[in-house]
């Protein structure tokens, strides 16, 4: 799937930085891969970004925090960007782009199945996290952070980026109901079977603490056991960086404690 690999500047010596270009439904899409040098059986770990084009776009510096847990990480650039074809249409078609890019670390060499891979969506990310683990089944677990799951809730909340939605979806939910049902996975929880944490602030002023609960609500009782929920309640959007470096060690340890159904 990877048709080209080109190795970039790492902000750390330990681990190597790659930009992947790969194919998802026939188009060249790019992401970032974060190799710890030296280490083979690993498990893996598909970052899903939030925004939209340059906003929210992958940062190196958070793709190597979570590698310098013991990771192979792959995060996807969504098509479209930097230099990739396509264009993104938030959380419809280039959900496949998330789903391809969990194949791609399936395949990569320094990871172990066995292991598990692990999905981390923050924002925007969120919604494609739990597509990814409701297409991916073999998903070990899925980590929601700050992350989005209704898109007409996102619609409603954000006014900001009503504009933006209208343009990319093609209108607004009460004109094309379906566009936006199709983007939100709560109905199809029943069919999500990995492992799923739930990471919130509570004050969170761009993806409100709803999401949350909308989430939980839509989540079958016969996987309640597999669900885990960390609510902070004077965080917002953007945890404050040391919280954020403790919570995402404790998320790691949490992820390779999960057990294979």
């Amino acid at each position: 799937m990877i048709i080209e690999k080109v190795r970039v500047p790492s902000p750390s010596i330990r681990i190597h930085l790659y930009e992947v270009t790969y194919i998802s439904e026939g188009l060249k899409v790019i992401g970032l891969m974060a190799e710890p040098i030296g280490h083979h059986s690993l498990p893996g770990l598909l970052y899903l970004r939030g925004g939209i084009k340059t906003v929210g776009m992958v940062r190196p510096q958070r793709i190597i925090q979570w590698a310098s847990e013991g990771f192979v990480v792959f995060a996807p650039y969504y098509r479209g960007n930097r230099g990739g074809e396509g264009r993104e249409d938030f959380c419809g078609n280039d959900r496949f782009d998330a789903i391809n890019g969990f194949d791609l670390l399936e395949q990569h060499e320094q990871v172990d199945k066995a292991k598990g891979i692990h999905i981390v969506g923050f924002s925007r990310g969120g919604i494609m996290a739990l597509w990814t683990g409701i297409y991916r089944p073999q998903s070990r677990s899925v980590t929601c952070w700050n992350g989005v799951t209704d898109m007409v809730l996102t619609y409603e909340e954000r006014v900001d980026l009503r504009k933006m939605m209208k343009r990319v979806i093609g209108g607004t939910p009460w004109k094309y109901p379906e566009r936006y049902e199709e983007r939100t996975p709560l109905k199809n929880m029943g069919e999500f079977q990995p492992h799923l944490l739930v990471i919130h602030g509570e004050k969170d002023e761009h993806v409100s603490a709803e999401h949350v609960y909308q989430l939980l609500d839509h989540i079958p009782d016969k996987n309640q056991y597999r669900t885990e929920t960390w609510i902070f309640p004077h965080y917002r959007h953007h945890f404050p960086p040391m919280e954020q470096a403790d919570i995402l060690k404790k998320a790691a340890s949490w992820m390779k404690h999960t057990k294979k159904e």
